[in-house]
C-alpha cells in the first residue's frame, strides 16, 4: 500500500505554501488511513544502524542472561519482555517477540514527580542504553513537530502539545521477532490491534510483514521506504480528537513458510503525552454531525485501563 510520503522540512521551511502543503496533506492522511511516511526527520542514520545492530546483539545473548533484565513487578515497562509474554487486545495467543524497552529520563524536572522507572543498563552492551536514548530524542523531537502540524490542521496554536508531552511517558521498543521453528497454531508475531499512545514512530524494520486494515476491512502491506519513518495515530489522539484523526488497526503477520527461519527487528516510538493530560474531546472536534464519542479521562487511567 501506498502511504503518502511527506517531508518534515516542508514544515520546517519558511515557505507558507510548502507549509501549508504539508499540514494539509498530513491531516488528510491521519482523518482517512491513519498512517504516513515522514522524510528528513531528526533521526541520523548512524543511530538508526548502530541501534539496530545493538539490537540483534542483544537479542543473541542467551536467554538466561536476558532473563535478568526482566523485572518483575514493572509490568514491562522497563528492560527485556520475553516471547509470548504480550498479546494483542481480544487474543489469547501470545505474540512471537521477545522485546526490551527504554523510558522517559528526566532532565529539568525533579523525577519524584514523575515516578518513572529508571532504564536498565546491559552489562554485555553499554552502548545499548546510550544509542537507544540518542534514538528516543531524536524520534521525540521528530514528534514534537509531528503535532505541532497537526495542532495546525485542527486550528489549534502550533504549540498545544508541547508542554502536553514534555517529558511524557513515552517507550522505545526494539523488537526481535524470532525465527519460526513450529507450527504457529494461530499464533502470529504481532496481533491486530490499535496503539494507546498519541502517535508511534517506527524506523525502517528489517523485513516485511506490516498489513494494516482499511476503509474496505482488507489488510493490506505496508513496505517502509527507505531514510523514512512511519508515523501512525494512536488511541490517545484519535480519542482526543473526537475521531477526526483514526487509530488504525495492524499487525505483524508471519512470514510465507520459506522464510519462516528469517528474524524480524522493528524499533517503534511510542510518544504518549504526561499522565495527568487530559484526553477529552476537543471542543472544535465535536459538531452536530460528530457528536461527543468519549468519556473524559486522563492518559494515566487510559492507559492503565488497558
Amino acid at each position: 500500500m501506498n502511504i503518502p510520503s511527506l517531508d518534515l522540512n516542508d514544515y520546517l521551511s519558511n515557505d507558507a505554501n510548502r507549509k501549508n502543503e504539508f499540514i494539509q496533506k498530513l491531516g488528510d492522511a491521519y482523518s482517512t488511513i491513519g498512517f504516513a511516511a515522514i522524510k528528513n526527520h531528526f533521526l541520523n542514520p548512524k543511530t538508526e544502524s548502530d541501534l539496530y545492530r545493538l539490537t540483534q546483539s542483544f537479542f543473541e545473548l542467551p536467554e538466561v542472561i536476558k532473563r535478568k533484565y526482566e523485572i518483575e513487578g514493572l509490568a514491562g515497562q522497563r528492560g527485556y519482555t520475553s516471547f509470548g509474554t504480550e498479546h494483542a487486545k481480544n487474543s489469547d495467543k501470545g505474540d512471537l517477540k521477545e522485546f526490551f524497552h527504554f523510558g522517559q529520563v528526566i532532565e529539568d524536572e525533579e523525577p519524584n514527580l514523575f515516578n518513572y522507572p529508571k532504564n536498565l543498563v546491559i552489562d554485555d552492551l553499554p552502548d545499548f542504553e546510550k544509542t537507544g536514548m540518542e534514538a528516543y530524542r531524536a524520534l521525540e523531537k521528530t514528534g514534537k513537530y509531528m503535532l505541532r502540524a497537526m495542532a495546525e490542521y485542527l486550528e489549534l496554536d502550533s504549540t498545544y502539545f508541547d508542554d502536553k508531552i514534555k517529558n511524557g511517558n513515552s517507550i522505545l521498543r526494539p523488537i526481535h521477532y524470532g525465527p519460526i521453528t513450529s507450527d504457529p497454531q494461530g499464533a502470529v508475531r504481532a496481533g491486530q490491534h490499535e496503539d494507546i499512545n498519541l502517535i508511534t514512530l517506527l524506523m525502517g524494520a528489517s523485513a516485511d510483514g506490516l498489513e494494516i486494515l482499511n476503509k474496505q476491512n482488507k489488510w493490506v502491506a505496508v513496505t517502509a521506504l527507505p531514510d523514512h519513518v512511519v508515523v501512525n495515530v494512536g488511541d490517545m489522539l484519535q480519542r482526543l480528537t473526537n475521531n477526526v484523526f483514526c487509530s488504525t488497526t495492524h499487525r505483524v503477520v508471519n512470514p510465507p513458510k520459506e522464510k519462516w527461519h528469517l528474524p524480524r527487528y522493528s524499533i517503534p516510538f511510542f510518544l504518549h503525552p504526561r499522565s495527568e493530560v487530559k484526553l477529552d474531546c476537543l471542543e472544535n472536534c465535536i459538531t452536530e454531525a460528530n457528536p461527543c464519542q468519549y468519556a473524559p479521562i486522563t492518559s494515566g487511567d487510559f492507559l492503565n485501563q488497558r
